[in-house]
């Protein structure tokens, strides 16, 4: 039997290693994992999307994509056949992002935040989150934070911010946490709900994870 292919994306700037705790059934899946290009200058998202279509090898496979990871999978399946869609901590078109993300491409103070800022993030952890927790999500970043080009920040930072789609595709599944800081639940409409799951809930709710997603193949 041919095993299904299922491609994974991971969030903006990540390395493909957020998945490494992802099982599937290996009778039946083939896990592949996408890794950031660096844009091109003047590249849009859905040019961006057709570049790393060129990286899917399989004929209609499911693509899965955390955060932007999951804008960008959504983009990809308006150009190529796939048998599932699936996002993780991301959104299904512009109207599932939270007012202060509106307000900053409207205002266009996106063009104001320092780089800097994403690139050394987890040095600004203690001074948002609580000692203990903050340490952990430290850990996190230094891990799993690895695509540090100041070009790449910017253009995908734009590009999250500017996404155009006004309409959800029916067919994407949306996996999301209830305490999810980044895009929280109550702009979401029509997904799995993890309760207490975060934006970062593929590296620390795995297991839940893997049981849904083997549900969701399954059907």
């Amino acid at each position: 039997m041919n095993k299904i292919p299922v491609y994974f994306m991971p969030g903006l700037a990540a390395s493909p290693t957020i998945f490494e705790n992802i099982k599937l059934d290996p009778e039946r899946f083939e896990i592949f994992l996408l890794e950031w290009k660096i844009p091109v200058y003047g590249e849009t998202l859905k040019q961006y999307a057709q570049r790393m279509c060129e990286d899917i090898k399989h004929e209609n496979p499911i693509l899965v994509g955390v955060s932007f990871g999951g804008i960008l999978v959504q983009e990809m399946n308006r150009l190529i056949p796939v048998r599932k869609t699936i996002i993780i901590s991301s959104v299904k078109c512009n109207k599932e992002f939270p007012r202060k993300i509106r307000f900053a491409k409207v205002s266009k103070l996106y063009k104001l935040i320092p780089i800097w800022i994403l690139q050394n993030v987890e040095k600004l952890l203690p001074y948002v989150f609580e000692e203990k927790s903050a340490f952990k999500r430290t850990e996190l970043y230094q891990k799993y934070f690895a695509v540090r080009d100041t070009f790449y920040l910017k253009w995908s930072l734009q590009q999250v911010l500017l996404w155009d789609r006004k309409t959800p595709d029916a067919n994407v599944i949306h996996i999301h946490g209830d305490k999810d800081e980044v895009f929280p639940i109550k702009y979401i409409k029509n997904c799995h709900v993890l309760e207490g799951g975060t934006h970062i809930m593929i590296v620390n709710k795995f297991r839940w994870l893997n049981d849904k997603l083997a549900e969701i193949l399954s059907e």
